[in-house]
C-alpha cells in the first residue's frame, strides 16, 4: 500500500492562492508527483511505451492544458516511453505557448501535430499514415518497437496506422488508472477545494428555490456561482423536479417547481482539473410523510456504505451496503446501475475504484489510503410520484475516511417559502421534519 504521498500535508489545503508564509498547494510537486507515478507504473509493467489520447492523461503526464472544447476532438497526443520524459504533439499555437510558459519538460518535448479531428479530414490525406510513422520511428530509434506499446482510447484509422507500423497495441488504460488510482497530497487538496466551491453553490442554491424556479433557472445559477468562484469547467448541473425524479432522467428541464416538490441537484465541476460529482435533494415549502421517508432511507444507505470505508476493506462490503436494486423496484443491477454505487474522483468523473452490485461482490478490491470517490444513494418515495438522491466525495485515510462535502445533508431541508397553519407553529404539524428551518 503506497502512502509516501501524505507524509507532506498541505498545512492550509483550503488556501489556493500561492504565498511566502505557509504551504499550500505546491503545483511543482503535483506535476512531479503524477509523471512519477505514470512512469513507475509503466517500469512495473510489461509495456515500452503508452501512447496518450485521453485528455485526462495527457493533462496527468504533461500538466497541460488548453481548454474543454479539446475533450472529444483526440488531436492531443503524448508518448510516454520507459524511461524518457513525455513528448506532447499539440495544435501548433498551443505547442508554441507550452514552450513559452511550461518550462517543466525540454522545449523539444512540446511539438506541433495534426489530426484528422475526428474524421473531418480525409483517410485518404495520410494524416494518420504520418503520425503513426512519427512515433513508431522514436519507438525504433529507442529500441522500443518489439514491446507492447499501450494505447487508452484510440480512432480506428489511427489503431490501424500504427498496426501498420508493425507495433503491437494492447490497452494502455488500465495502465493509466491504476496510476491515478491513489491521489498526491496537492490531489486532495485540490479535490476538497472544489467540493468547497460546491458547497458555496449549494449555499446559493438553497436561498434561491421557490416556488416558480424552474430547473433551468437552477442550472444558470449554479454556473454562474462556480465560474465566478473560479471554476474552469462546469461539466453538468443535473436539476431534477417532483415527478422526474423517479425514475432518474440524468438531465434537466424546463419543468416548473410547484409547492411541496422534491429537487434533487448534481453538480459537476472542475477547479485546476479537479472534479466533483455532488448531489443534494432539497423540498420547496414543505415535505410530506413519504418525502421524508424516502431522503432517510437513502442517507440511512449512504452511511451504511460510509461506515465501511477504511483501508484495507473490501469494495464487496461496500457494495453490499447499497440497497438492492430490488429495493429500488428494479430487475436487475445492470437496469439500476447508477443509483447506488460509488466512483473514483480526480482528473476525471470515472476512476478506481469503481464499487457497484453489479460487479463488486464478485470481484472485489482493496480500499487503499489515499483513494478519493464519490458514493451515491437513491430512494424513490413509496407512492413512486418522488425519489431522494444522495452523494458524499470521501478521503480514504489511515483512520478511515474522511467526508469533504460539507453542504447539510444529514435531514431533508426545505427551501423556499414555509406554508405556516393557524392552528400552530410546530413545523411536524406542516410536515417539514427540519428544526433548523424554523
Amino acid at each position: 500500500m503506497t502512502t509516501t504521498h501524505l507524509q507532506t500535508p498541505v498545512s492550509s489545503p483550503g488556501a489556493i492562492m500561492g504565498v511566502d508564509w505557509e504551504e499550500r498547494v505546491n503545483f511543482a510537486r503535483l506535476r512531479d508527483e503524477r509523471l512519477a507515478r505514470a512512469q513507475a507504473e509503466l517500469e512495473r509493467s510489461s509495456l515500452g511505451a503508452l501512447i496518450l489520447f485521453d485528455m485526462n492523461n495527457v493533462r496527468y503526464t504533461t500538466a497541460t492544458h488548453i481548454g474543454n472544447w479539446a475533450r472529444d476532438k483526440l488531436f492531443r497526443c503524448v508518448l510516454l516511453m520507459r524511461g524518457h520524459d513525455p513528448i506532447l504533439w499539440d495544435i501548433g499555437s498551443a505547442a508554441r505557448q507550452h514552450k513559452m510558459h511550461a518550462p517543466w519538460l525540454d522545449e523539444e518535448n512540446w511539438r506541433a501535430g495534426l489530426s484528422t479531428w475526428r474524421g473531418s479530414i480525409p483517410e485518404e490525406v495520410g494524416v494518420e499514415v504520418g503520425n503513426a510513422k512519427r512515433i513508431a520511428d522514436i519507438l525504433r530509434e529507442n529500441g522500443l518497437q518489439n514491446d507492447p506499446i499501450g494505447i487508452d482510447v484510440v480512432e480506428i484509422p489511427v489503431l490501424r496506422a500504427f498496426e501498420g507500423e508493425g507495433l503491437h497495441i494492447v490497452n494502455g488504460q488500465d495502465l493509466m488508472q491504476r496510476a491515478r488510482r491513489i491521489k498526491t497530497v496537492d490531489e486532495i487538496a485540490l479535490l476538497s477545494h472544489a467540493a468547497g466551491m460546491v458547497d458555496a453553490a449549494y449555499d446559493e442554491l438553497y436561498r434561491f428555490l421557490h416556488v416558480g424556479v424552474r430547473e433551468n433557472d437552477a442550472v444558470a445559477l449554479v454556473n454562474r456561482v462556480l465560474y465566478e468562484l473560479g471554476s474552469e469547467e462546469v461539466e453538468a448541473v443535473n436539476a431534477i423536479a417532483g415527478e422526474r425524479c423517479s425514475p432518474h432522467p440524468h438531465v434537466f428541464s424546463d419543468r416548473m417547481m410547484r409547492p411541496g416538490d422534491t429537487a434533487y441537484f448534481d453538480i459537476i465541476h472542475s477547479f485546476n482539473g479537479y472534479r466533483t460529482c455532488y448531489y443534494r435533494t432539497l423540498n420547496i415549502g414543505s415535505a410530506n410523510a413519504n418525502q421524508r421517508d424516502a431522503y432517510t432511507r437513502a442517507r440511512e444507505a449512504i452511511d451504511a456504505a460510509i461506515d465501511q470505508v477504511k483501508p484495507g476493506a473490501s469494495s464487496a462490503d461496500i457494495a453490499r451496503a447499497f440497497p438492492s436494486a430490488a429495493d429500488l423496484g428494479y430487475h436487475s443491477e445492470e437496469e439500476a446501475f447508477g443509483l447506488q454505487y460509488c466512483h473514483g474522483i480526480g482528473l476525471s468523473l470515472w476512476e478506481q475504484p469503481l464499487i457497484s452490485r453489479y460487479h463488486s461482490l464478485e470481484h472485489p478490491v482493496e480500499i487503499e489510503e489515499g483513494m478519493v470517490f464519490a458514493l451515491e444513494t437513491y430512494w424513490p418515495t413509496k407512492d413512486g410520484s418522488s425519489a431522494a438522491r444522495i452523494e458524499e466525495e470521501v478521503v480514504v485515510t489511515s483512520e478511515g475516511c474522511k467526508v469533504i462535502t460539507r453542504f447539510p445533508a444529514d435531514e431533508l431541508l426545505v427551501a423556499g417559502t414555509r406554508y405556516w397553519n393557524g392552528h400552530s407553529f410546530n413545523t411536524n404539524n406542516l410536515g417539514t421534519g427540519i428544526r433548523q428551518n424554523v
